[in-house]
Parts: C-alpha cells; sequence; structure tokens
C-alpha cells in the first residue's frame, strides 16, 4: 500500500542531535581530542574576557564552529551561521541542542576577533600535540620544512604609490588620468610597480611577489610549516610577508621554538640551500638535509652530509610536506585569504594547519 503524502509535526521532540549522528561517524574521535585540548586552553579562555557582564559566545564552540569551517569547506562564515542553523551534525559537533537559537553572523565575527589577541591558534595546535597519545606519535630528531604563497584578499588595482594616499590626484605613477568610480578601468602598460614604492590600500601586508620565473606576480601572503617526518603531522606554522628570504628567516624561527636543544635533522628543497642559511642551522645543532642547489651556482651541501643514508630517505620525505599545503588549499580554503592584514591571516593559516592534523589523527591513533 502506497503511504500518503502528509506532513505531521510532532508537539515535542525527545530526540537528542546526539542521536543523530552515526557512532562511527569520522567526527566522533576529532571532537575527543578537540575536547580533550579545549580543556586545556580553559586558563586561556579565561584570561582574554572579563568576570563581570553579559556572557558572550563561550570560546570552545567559537573555535569547534571555526574548524567546522575548514573541515567541510565552508566559504563564509555567514553561511556557517546558516548551516548551524538547519543542520544536525554541525550544532552537534559545536555543542548546540537542536532548539539552541544561532548567532548573528556580525556577533560571531567580533567574538573571533577576540581569539587573535590570545594567539589562540598555535596554543590550541600545540595543546593537541602534546596530548600524549598523539605524542607518542611524533618524532623529535626528523623534520621538513617548507613555505607556500597564499594570495591575499587585494586586488591589483589596489596596488597603488605609497605617496598616493588613498588613489587621489590626477595622474597615477604611470602620468594616466585616473577615471572615477568604484571599480574604474586602469591600463598599467608601462608603469614600474614594485613594494618600495607601492602597497596596496585594501592589504597594506600584502606584497608583490612570485616565486619562480615566468609566473605571473600576485599580492600574496607566504605561510610556513614545520613537519615531523615520522606521520607527517605538522608541528609549527607561521605566516610572514612574502619576501625572497622569508622562507629561511621563517624556518630558523620554528626551529628556535622546537623544545630540547639536541642534534635534528631538517629536511628541505632548493630553495634553502644558501650558504648562511646552512651555517646558521649548523650553529644551532640541526643537521641540513637540503636538497642540493647546482644550477650555475655551487651547492652549501657537501659530501658530509649526502654521505650519510638518512639524507636521501629524509629528501624523500621532505615532499609529503606538500600534502599538507594541497588539502589546506583545496579543502582549508586558504588557496585565497578571506581576511586582510597579516594577523588575521596568519592566525586561519595556523587554525587550518591544526585541522589538517586533526584530520589524519583518528586513523593513526587507531593504527597505533
Amino acid at each position: 500500500m502506497r503511504g500518503g503524502d502528509i506532513k505531521s509535526e510532532s508537539l515535542f521532540s525527545y530526540v537528542s542531535c546526539e542521536a543523530r549522528v552515526p557512532p562511527d561517524h569520522p567526527l566522533r574521535p576529532i571532537r575527543s581530542i578537540v575536547d580533550e585540548a579545549l580543556e586545556v586552553l580553559s586558563p586561556e579562555f579565561a584570561a582574554l574576557y572579563s568576570p563581570i557582564g553579559r556572557p558572550s559566545i563561550p570560546p570552545e564552540k567559537l573555535l569547534r564552529a571555526l574548524l567546522l569551517q575548514v573541515f567541510y569547506s565552508v566559504r563564509s562564515e555567514r553561511q556557517l551561521m546558516e548551516q548551524l542553523d538547519y543542520n544536525l551534525m554541525f550544532r552537534w559537533f559545536v555543542g548546540l541542542s537542536m532548539d539552541a537559537p544561532i548567532w548573528d553572523v556580525t556577533v560571531f565575527t567580533k567574538n573571533r576577533d577576540r581569539l587573535l589577541a590570545g594567539d589562540l591558534a598555535a596554543k590550541f595546535m600545540a595543546a593537541v600535540l602534546q596530548q600524549p597519545r598523539v605524542k607518542a606519535l611524533l618524532s623529535q630528531d626528523h623534520f621538513s620544512v617548507d613555505g607556500t604563497l597564499i594570495e591575499a584578499w587585494a586586488s591589483m588595482k589596489s596596488f597603488k604609490p605609497k605617496d598616493d594616499g588613498q588613489g587621489g590626484g590626477d595622474a597615477d605613477g604611470g602620468g594616466q588620468a585616473k577615471a572615477a568610480g568604484r571599480n574604474a578601468e586602469r591600463d598599467f602598460r608601462g608603469e614600474k610597480r614594485g613594494n618600495d614604492t607601492h602597497v596596496s590600500t585594501t592589504d597594506p601586508d600584502a606584497r608583490l611577489y612570485k616565486k619562480a620565473q615566468g609566473q605571473a606576480a600576485k599580492l600574496c601572503h607566504m605561510g610556513h610549516l614545520l613537519m615531523e617526518n615520522r606521520q607527517g603531522l605538522i608541528v609549527d606554522a607561521v605566516l610572514t610577508h612574502a619576501t625572497g628570504t622569508a622562507e629561511r628567516e621563517a624556518a630558523l624561527t620554528m626551529l628556535e621554538r622546537l623544545q630540547g636543544r639536541h642534534r635534528i635533522t631538517l629536511g628541505a628543497d632548493k630553495a634553502y640551500d644558501v650558504a648562511d642559511f646552512i651555517a646558521k642551522l649548523r650553529e644551532i645543532n640541526v643537521t641540513p638535509h637540503v636538497a642540493r642547489n647546482t644550477a650555475n651556482r655551487r651547492s652549501a651541501i657537501d659530501g658530509r652530509t649526502t654521505r650519510h643514508p638518512g639524507y636521501a630517505v629524509s629528501l624523500r620525505i621532505r615532499k609529503r610536506i606538500e600534502e599538507a599545503f594541497g588539502w589546506m588549499k583545496t579543502c582549508g580554503g586558504i588557496r585565497k585569504a578571506r581576511h586582510c592584514g597579516k594577523e588575521r591571516v596568519g592566525w586561519t593559516f595556523t587554525l587550518t594547519a591544526a585541522a589538517c592534523n586533526l584530520v589524519r589523527l583518528p586513523k593513526l591513533l587507531a593504527a597505533a
């Protein structure tokens, strides 16, 4: 017998969001790891809020919601609030009941900015990695480093001469008359532009840069990751201005933040084969397993390093860091920044790196 297309609503519902999520759902082990890390960060959260006044969005719920935005490639916080309104799985992960009201997107954004002051993204990543079951997976001796470009949320039309203010005046850097309007046409032919003379009015922290010959220069930031070589987990992340020396400077910064001062190895690509950088690595007790760059020059890596079997192993494993960059750009949504300013983009970059670890940890813990 065919059933009728009849809509019936119950007056009361006794089914919780917990019951709607399958027991074997991939988010369940991730939720347990996240909750353990957030419990460790509770004193950090308390220091950011006043003991009196109206209660704000709980920082634990705020961070869980931002992680969902990364996991499911939600394009904006406005769409995230829309998903939280009707997606029961999202409500369960964040910690909202079925009938709990959803926050206004402007209130959510304002509370998210509060977390920038405490650098909670980096502390959250560290809290996850310091869990005993996770720390047992990590290598303490072998690491790899690399950097990538993150396109800034700014157009080339916003890249204007520094002495031009907000673009006022009768002529631009090329001597051409400026057209009025919100998105006026502009001809860049014959105009010389550089970071020393021009700045983006949309994102002043963005830099015009390209990593290889033949590529187009874009306004971008540069993100850097430090990966341990045993499981390929990210142990540190930092975002800098896009410059020719940023990769090596960021590598030294992340190495200095590592715990312990025993001898370790560092795998890297040819961009790190610079004599000054190799010398600094040896000074801080780091063996440079850097790919040799012998294109019309002499490599700083000699037979003292390449003769060891571990050198070839490091060069092979270091390529796994590209998998992390690939996931963060395609799923995590950092191919093009959603925010302006080095501080906000860097915070998002670090949180996305932590989310990349969380996606991989359940399987690694199950196999351990």
